[in-house]
């Protein structure tokens, strides 16, 4: 063989390595998969707390994949470009938390208690959103998603349908308006005994939050960022007010308006219905305002760093130049 056709060979073989190992991970994923199903449907007293209780293939895939893309990612990000260690540590718990309330336990209990179950919403639409989105994710994952894949998210449709629903009064017309119309009592009733349907508003709120959240937490000035600092400010305290307005509405009411968890039986037989709904309505109220003021706060802190940033560039830039204007230290 020639010292030519030797080294192409050798080439290809480095290159096909890499692809084999990717097939190998994704099968395996797929394998897993088979296996928490078939131990979700036939041995589900064997199973874990983590484990699924009702096995679901597309929050399965989706976890798997962010974890699996993330990892990968991250692998690939030269060392002094690889995000700080809290940024990675919030992204996984944020994973965690949406999978925790989804698909273990949990979510049997989410389906028997209304304060259970608002739990469960604050968590996929506020909490687990809120981290990954506080992780700023997008170029680890990019480095670490597959070339189809890049080319669908880049593709005009989707950056058409982000730019409309990260637009800041539609993004807080979205995020609260969800919450309020799963909580209508009728709707809330329907979702929870059409699995279709539940599985809909369990995907809108988690969608719905990813959204929001990565419009108000981008640490970037706008441009590039959707929204300038200050109407992700007011974004923040705008959709927290309508929010406490119906956990308080829901806190105080004194009859029984989610007669599903009576219907199916409570998993408490000793909370009654006002006392599980008073529950319920305080943690609309009181979780989901701290995650605003907490959003406040980060995002004031995002525009501090921004024009620290901005400062230490113009003096930079003065420092190499003849001349220096008083306008720029002075704000006169």
């Amino acid at each position: 063989m020639r010292p030519a056709m030797a080294e192409t060979l050798s080439i290809s073989i480095e290159q096909a390595q890499p692809a084999r190992r990717t097939y190998g991970l994704y099968a395996g994923i797929a394998a897993l998969g088979a296996f928490l199903w078939w131990m979700s449907t036939y041995r589900m007293a064997a199973m874990p707390f983590w484990a699924p209780w009702d096995f679901s293939p597309l929050w399965y895939i989706a976890a798997t994949l962010a974890i699996y893309w993330h990892a990968r990612g991250l692998a690939r990000t030269p060392p002094a470009e690889r995000p700080a260690l809290w940024r990675t540590v919030f992204y996984y718990i944020g994973i965690a938390a949406i999978w925790i309330v989804l698909q273990t336990r949990f979510e049997y209990m989410a389906q028997h208690m209304f304060f259970l179950n608002r739990i469960q919403h604050v968590v996929m639409h506020h909490l687990g959103p809120f981290l990954i989105a506080l992780a700023w994710p997008g170029a680890t994952l990019t480095r670490g998603m597959p070339e189809p894949v890049l080319v669908f998210l880049r593709s005009r449709p989707v950056r058409t349908v982000t730019a409309i629903v990260q637009q800041p009064f539609l993004a807080a017309v979205l995020f609260f308006g969800l919450i309020a119309l799963w909580l209508t009592p009728p709707i809330h009733f329907r979702a929870m005994i059409d699995p279709t349907l539940y599985s809909v508003m369990n995907w809108s709120m988690v969608v719905d939050g990813l959204f929001f959240w990565c419009l108000v937490l981008d640490p970037r000035p706008a441009p590039p960022a959707f929204a300038s600092f200050a109407i992700r400010a007011t974004l923040t305290m705008l959709v927290m007010f309508p929010q406490i307005i119906t956990g308080s509405l829901i806190a105080f009411v004194e009859h029984d308006i989610y007669t599903f968890y009576d219907w199916c039986g409570r998993l408490y037989p000793s909370v009654g219905a006002i006392d599980d709904q008073q529950y319920g309505g305080l943690i609309v109220w009181i979780p989901s305002s701290m995650m605003s003021v907490i959003a406040l706060i980060i995002v004031i802190n995002f525009l501090r760093q921004a024009e620290e940033k901005q400062w230490k560039e113009e003096d930079e830039g003065d420092a190499m130049g003849p001349v220096i204007s008083s306008w720029q230290w002075t704000g006169r």
